[in-house]
Parts: C-alpha cells; sequence; structure tokens
C-alpha cells in the first residue's frame, strides 16, 4: 500500500493533516513531518528522510508539503530516498484525504499523486446499459469529506464506472475531490449511474451507505 508524508514548517500543522487523512484511511501509513526539529517553525531535511522510511512499505511514497521551502527539502530527502518518491504539489489537506483514499483502496502511486492533485480522470458511463438509482443524501451535511470518502472507499475495488449527478454537475464517484465539489447538501436527492461488471453491486452500495447515514 502507498504511503503518505505531510511535510509542513508547523508540527503540529503536519499532524493535523495526517490526523484528518488517517480517519478516511486506517490502514494507510500517513507519516507527519513538521517543524525544524528543534521546536520551532521550518523543516528538517532529516525528519523528513525519516518520515520517507516509516511510510514506505515497498509500494512507493507520496509527499505533500506546505510552503515553497517545504518543496525543496521534499524534493531534497526524495532523490536521497531508496524506494519510489513523489512530491506532489496539492492543497495540503484536501490533496492528503484525497490520495490517502485512493491509497487506502489499493491504488498504485501514480494514481495516489494524481489524486492529491485533483487530477481527475473522465468516467465514461454507457447509459444504455447502465445501472441508475435516486439516492438522497440522508445525513446532515451531504456529500462532504467523510461522506465522500466512505463512497468512494466502498467503490473502488469494484470493476464499474460509477458517476453521481447533483444538479447541473456530475462527479467521479471514486473521486473524494470530485464528489465534494459537487456541493450536495444533506436531503439533497443525487443520480448514481453506473456501468461495467460490478454496476450493480456500486450503486447497492452507495445506497447502503446513504440508508446507513454515511455513520453519521
Amino acid at each position: 500500500m502507498i504511503g503518505l508524508v505531510v511535510v509542513s514548517h508547523s508540527r503540529r500543522l503536519a499532524e493535523g493533516v495526517a490526523e484528518v487523512a488517517g480517519q478516511m484511511a486506517p490502514s494507510v501509513r500517513i507519516v507527519p513531518s513538521g517543524g525544524d526539529g528543534s521546536g520551532g517553525l521550518g523543516t528538517d531535511y532529516v525528519a523528513v528522510g525519516e518520515a520517507i522510511t516509516q511510510a514506505d512499505s515497498g509500494s512507493g511514497v507520496v509527499i505533500l508539503f506546505d510552503l515553497g521551502s517545504a518543496k525543496m527539502v521534499a524534493d531534497m530527502a526524495a532523490e536521497e530516498a531508496e524506494g519510489s518518491v513523489v512530491v506532489v504539489d496539492a492543497p495540503l489537506v484536501e490533496g492528503a484525504v484525497a490520495a490517502a483514499v485512493r491509497a487506502q483502496g489499493g491504488a498504485g502511486l501514480a494514481e495516489v499523486a494524481a489524486a492529491a492533485a485533483g487530477v481527475v480522470t473522465p468516467v465514461s458511463v454507457v447509459d444504455g446499459d447502465a445501472v441508475r438509482a435516486e439516492v438522497e443524501l440522508t445525513n446532515a451535511v451531504g456529500l462532504h469529506a467523510r461522506p465522500a470518502a466512505l463512497v468512494a472507499r466502498a467503490l473502488d475495488p469494484l470493476d464499474a464506472s460509477v458517476v453521481v449527478r447533483f444538479g447541473d454537475g456530475s462527479a467521479d464517484a471514486k473521486s473524494v475531490l470530485a464528489l465534494m465539489g459537487l456541493g450536495a447538501p444533506g436531503g439533497a436527492r443525487v443520480e448514481v449511474v453506473a456501468s461495467g461488471v460490478d454496476a450493480a453491486e456500486a450503486v447497492r452500495r452507495v445506497e447502503e451507505l446513504a440508508a446507513r447515514r454515511f455513520g453519521e
């Protein structure tokens, strides 16, 4: 499974981002590396290298960072690392959550990095062969981070292309950021459209999550 490293000038910020992302993907190694190593603000090249080692289970590591000099340190540490390491320029919190969810689903290094960067692969759903359902978002806040992560994680292993439609928008249901971007609030009704071998199972899983109020 791909690991993540969160590099920040602030130790508490790095730990907080890792904590949030870890709530969405409990099996993923997410290692924070924040501060200058002496309790102050800054970054520590040695600490980042150690975090990479801790995060790497053998499949590779994605590094996210907060500010420019953190990128420089992350790039240096990535170059010296023995395994496959990718540094991604992405919104720190959103990127960490999106990457963690894809990693939890078993995605490869390139896919996890793309998720962190917010790259969404266009999803082709063959409407004529599609399974579809109208689903009410029964939880209070709709498709915010945690419900979106639950949907993406539930669908990621399936052999199906799945789109969620709300209003004039549509989103790849396996992308946390795309689902959040729909802005679908609690009580809204969304359309779930799936095609592929596991289309029926994909729709069933979304319906089941909504029936359980996404665990809220």
